[in-house]
């Protein structure tokens, strides 16, 4: 509550009714107690008076008490008029009238005929003073007397009489005057009335203008009324609080909320909020985010009953990640994918099992684009995957994608274990499946499996032979040898792991690999994971949203339905997505194209989020990258397999002094977007199977923009690599090349001091280095600027040999001084 005006001590005892004593106790109580009864009180001052009152004073009928106030005002009151101060006349007039009073209570009574006649008399001049007193303006108040008399009862009655009148009346005639004794009688009620009916109007009029406030006690009774008003507003609003302390309030809290919004729901102020988060030692302002277990913590506090507020994403309502009842699954064919090192027989063994299925009666071959492709053992099919390198397959590992059930390690008998299957043999396991080790090359002269059993026990991978758990088969893929067997123990670790699926669901699945074709489009080859995928199915995948319009095969085969376990290639994707991205039919595509939107706005916030700001703290390191050199690289492949791939490879290559920045990476040929952006970035083009188009190749000619265009990654990396090395600060190092001892120095007008030397050792070379050398210090360090041998120009003076020597801006030269030659030569990256 705020108090405009100045409010005394006095002025609560007279509104209270109470001494200004008890008012000085209650202060004294609770704080200190008022030096006198004009002291102003303050704002928690007056509320704690009001509160106190309040409580002590407590009314038990109220209409009691307005009925009591309702009479006080009907009840006749006497008003004494203040007398002004008499001039000199009307002394003179006043002592007069006390004479003529005199003399008529000596007077014995009248008979009653001469007082009726005297009545009858009195009658009409008092109609006709009335009359008179309606139509004079009213009298002022230096104008006005006052004759006080006594009545019969003992009350005083007032009788007033203007100058005015006085002056007008001859001193020789009677003073007729009003006798007010007998005005108990009147009817006083019909006038409260009229008073009644005259507020309204009144109090309409000054509305429209400003009121002049005369008196003090006037000034102060709209105050009061503004403060009684206050303290109504305040007792209302302590009993909505005693009724919300009664119905504890409930607040739904989301994992994060703003301090503000949190006020809001727990109907209290932000500074409220804002105290309360301060004991707890948290700093936040109302616009400030805070956690779920803060703000439950406030709440709670502030005695609000809290519930966790849970939000249902897209995702969510999308994608139905419920799990299967048992009675639904059914089995499913195994997924295997054939991992190990260059050159070990991988895709030997590849083409052997092809051979094998098509030797069983399975017509046409194995579409290798598609990255996967179904072969028959024993009438049950098994899926393979041609995954493109490791880069992607860790990726997919990386996003959760669980692709594939069983991996076949290959490792070449002669080369025994490699780097690249010791990866292989680490991404295997960080994707718990199991491996079953194919041992390649048994049928060569220097092969030993058993020294690769020996190494295999060194990562963990311990054969069945030796009592452990890892399943070896000696193969030969050239010569067919143990490949029945091996795809046996695939069916029989398949087996063991009770592969099943529903396909009764909506689909989901992984993308195996993504490109970009000229004719049909964002093509995607995708591995049914669970459930069925039909022709005309809304799909998404990752930041690509489409409906399958064409599903083939890996023989190129039209489909149209794709149950658990298989391969398909879908044309419809508005975009082209990323190798590993999961895959969800949904049906509403309208909420689907919206989930696709708000993942490309993370991924740019993430992307600015990368971009770092400057704080003190990474100051140090923000200006050394200052220094760091960029390659900016553009990326475009034939499938999106390679450009990760290739991603991958270029990242590796940054150092210390260059940092290399793949700015883009996309399928499809090079178009005259790629170079546009590689003109504003300043960046190489870098084209993987992929040809430029002729408008984009005329561009980039025009705009100096650098395209280059590799088959063999190998050759990408190392002509990158040699890039790199061209944009290296250049590395010095220093080589002393002779020595000379000064014998003499000469001082030449014009030029400054020339030293005769004598070369010691090594020679002296024209514009080399110097330094100067004076008892093992160096004193100076400066450019030869001239050398001569007697009186011509030489180019180098042997050692042996003497010559004149002049120091660059230096003359400080002394007879011993030593004079050290050296050049500065490259070092070769």
């Amino acid at each position: 509550m705020s108090i405009e005006n100045k409010y005394r001590v006095h002025e609560v005892a007279k509104d209270f009714g109470v001494d200004t004593k008890d008012i000085t106790d209650v202060m004294a109580e609770y704080f200190t107690a008022p030096k006198n009864h004009m002291q102003v009180l303050e704002n928690d001052e007056l509320n704690l008076i009001f509160d106190y009152m309040t409580k002590k004073h407590p009314v038990d009928n109220m209409e009691e008490v307005l009925n009591q106030q309702a009479a006080q005002r009907k009840a006749p009151t006497t008003q004494v008029v203040r007398q002004q101060p008499m001039g000199r006349n009307q002394k003179q007039d006043r002592r007069d009238s006390r004479r003529q009073e005199q003399k008529r209570d000596n007077k014995p009574e009248t008979k009653p005929e001469n007082k009726k006649q005297e009545q009858q008399s009195a009658a009409p001049q008092e109609k006709k003073f009335n009359d008179k007193k309606k139509n004079r303006r009213p009298a002022k108040p230096h104008e006005q007397r006052q004759i006080l008399r006594p009545q019969g009862s003992g009350e005083e009655a007032t009788s007033t009489v203007t100058t005015e009148e006085t002056k007008q009346q001859p001193k020789g005639k009677q003073i007729h005057r009003v006798d007010t004794r007998g005005a108990g009688n009147v009817n006083l009620d019909r006038y409260d009335d009229r008073i009644d009916a005259l507020v309204p109007q009144k109090a309409d009029r000054m509305k429209s203008g400003k009121q002049k406030i005369t008196r003090k006690a006037d000034a102060r009774r709209p105050f009061s009324n503004k403060r009684r008003q206050e303290e109504q507003e305040k007792m209302k609003r302590l009993q909505r609080q005693q009724e919300l302390k009664k119905i504890q309030l409930k607040v739904m809290i989301p994992d994060e909320i703003n301090v503000g919004e949190l006020a809001s729901r727990l109907k209290r102020t932000a500074a409220d909020v804002i105290k309360e988060l301060l004991k707890l030692g948290v700093m936040a302002n109302i616009s400030q985010t805070i956690d779920f277990d803060t703000a439950a913590i406030v709440a709670e506090e502030m005695g609000a009953k809290v519930e966790k507020e849970v939000h249902v994403t897209i995702e969510e309502k999308l994608f139905d990640e419920s799990e299967d009842k048992e009675e639904n699954l059914e089995p499913r064919s195994p997924v295997i994918v054939v991992m190990g090192h260059v050159d070990h027989g991988k895709t030997s063994l590849l083409d052997c099992i092809r051979k094998t299925d098509v030797a069983a009666g399975e017509a046409g071959g194995i579409t290798q684009h598609i990255g996967a492709y179904r072969v028959k053992v024993s009438g049950r099919p098994i899926t393979f995957l041609d995954t493109p390198g490791h880069a992607a397959f860790t990726s997919m590992r990386a996003r959760g994608a669980k692709i594939t059930d069983i991996a076949i390690l290959v490792v070449a008998a002669d080369d025994g274990i490699m780097p690249q299957t010791v990866e292989a043999i680490n991404h295997a396991k960080a994707a718990e499946i199991p491996i079953i080790v194919a041992v390649n090359k048994i049928d060569k002269e220097n092969a030993d499996p058993d020294r690769v059993l020996q190494q295999l026990t060194e990562y963990g991978l311990v054969p069945e032979e030796w009592g452990g758990e890892t399943i070896v088969c000696k193969i030969s893929a050239k010569q067919g040898i143990g490949i029945e067997n091996l795809l046996e123990m695939v069916l029989l670790t398949a087996d063991m792991q009770e592969l099943k699926a529903n396909p009764n669901r909506q689909a989901k699945g992984a993308v195996i690999e993504a490109k970009l074709d000229r004719g049909r489009g964002p093509v995607a080859t995708v591995l049914v994971q669970n459930g069925t995928l039909h022709a005309g199915d809304t799909v998404i995948a990752g930041k690509a949203v489409g409906r399958v319009r064409v599903m083939t095969d890996e023989r190129g085969r039209k489909l149209e339905n794709a149950g658990p376990s298989v391969p398909v290639e879908i044309i419809g994707l508005g975009e082209v997505p990323d190798a590993g991205d999961i895959f969800y039919a949904v049906d509403n595509e309208r909420m689907a194209r919206e989930l696709v939107e708000q993942r490309k706005e993370k991924e740019k916030e993430e992307r600015n989020k990368a971009m770092q700001k400057v704080t003190l703290e990474n100051l140090f390191d923000t200006i050394q990258q200052g220094n760091m050199k960029e390659l900016n690289i553009i990326i475009k492949a034939d499938v999106m397999g390679s450009v990760e791939a290739v991603r991958s490879s270029l990242l590796k290559l940054s150092n210390e002094e260059v940092r290399v920045n793949v700015i883009h990476g996309a399928v499809g040929a090079i178009n005259e977007s790629d170079v546009m952006l590689a003109a504003a970035s300043n960046a190489i083009i870098v084209g993987f199977n992929v040809r430029p188009e002729r408008a984009a190749a005329d561009s980039a000619h025009d705009q100096d923009v650098e395209i280059r265009l590799y088959r063999v990654i190998y050759d990408c990396i190392e002509e990158m690599e040699q890039a790199m090395k061209g944009m290296l600060d250049p590395k010095f190092k220093e080589v002393v090349v002779g020595h000379a001892e000064i014998r003499q120095t000469f001082k030449v007008s014009g030029v400054g001091t020339i030293a005769g030397a004598y070369v010691q050792d090594g020679k002296i070379v024209r514009a080399c280095e110097v330094r100067i050398v004076r008892d093992g210090i160096v004193i100076h360090e400066g450019h030869l600027n001239s050398l001569k041998r007697f009186k011509d120009d030489a180019k180098e003076v042997a050692a042996g040999y003497e010559c004149g020597m002049g120091i660059e801006n230096y003359n400080d030269l002394k007879e011993g001084d030593i004079i050290e030659s050296f050049v500065m030569e490259q070092i070769k990256p």
